[in-house]
């Protein structure tokens, strides 16, 4: 739940695409910056490089955001998350994170893109902030509750899309058991493309097709945005 609304566009265009990796090499960045600048050491840069790799970022392209965020290029990655919370239309609750290097470029452009919603509203207290894992491995019919439990993770659910043959899940942990459950699932053999800090709403809101429709146009709008690193909402 909150991030799913996703799932259905997939397919991504050049445009897209271009954001897309943007946005991978700032997570790369980010996360090199906060530990060592060696995916084997450094299990967020791990994730990180995992998921580039999963969109087809550029090897290189992916080696040089390494060396950026450890400071080796002479360059200073000065990004922070700043988090804007409010409402989209139909009083869907709605968290964004962004990383950015100018909170005060990145703050009206947000509230512009919230004009048909309503801009700083606390929602943060309709959604329980957890870890989450996604994770395949390449087995199929594997019984995703005896993983959960074998990893130490709360919760589980089928994954949206898994390639043929495989099976895939996401993991649902307490925060402070995000890097442990990861760990675990990699030593039995799944490959994890996501281990972050996420926000799972506690009811989810019932709209008509047209209403989701328009919800997830405003959505986009604003995950378009270069700065915007996650969204959640509760749409189920």
């Amino acid at each position: 739940m909150g991030r799913q609304w996703l799932q259905k566009n997939r397919e991504i265009n050049a445009h897209k695409r271009g954001k897309l990796f943007n946005k991978l090499v700032r997570e790369i960045t980010v996360a090199a910056r906060a530990g060592l600048p060696d995916p084997a050491l450094n299990p967020k840069l791990a994730v990180a490089v995992e998921a580039a790799r999963k969109q087809s970022l550029p090897g290189d392209t992916i080696q040089r955001a390494i060396k950026k965020g450890a400071g080796l290029l002479g360059e200073q990655a000065d990004l922070e998350l700043v988090t804007y919370e409010g409402y989209a239309p139909h009083k869907v609750p709605v968290i964004v994170e962004c990383l950015t290097d100018n909170r005060n470029r990145t703050s009206p452009d947000i509230r512009s893109l919230f004009k048909k919603g309503v801009f700083g509203t606390k929602v943060a207290f309709l959604f329980d902030h957890v870890g989450i894992v996604e994770a395949t491995t390449p087995q199929a019919g594997v019984d995703l509750e005896a993983a959960a439990i074998e990893a130490g993770a709360q919760n589980v659910e089928s994954l949206e899309q898994v390639p043929e043959g495989h099976s895939g899940a996401r993991f649902y942990t307490e925060r402070a058991d995000l890097d442990a459950v990861a760990k675990v699932l990699r030593g039995a053999g799944w490959s994890v493309t996501t281990a972050e800090m996420s926000y799972v709403p506690k009811e989810t809101v019932q709209l008509t097709a047209e209403q989701r429709a328009e919800v997830e146009q405003f959505l986009e709008a604003i995950d378009d945005h270069d700065d915007v690193h996650r969204i959640y909402t509760a749409l189920p």
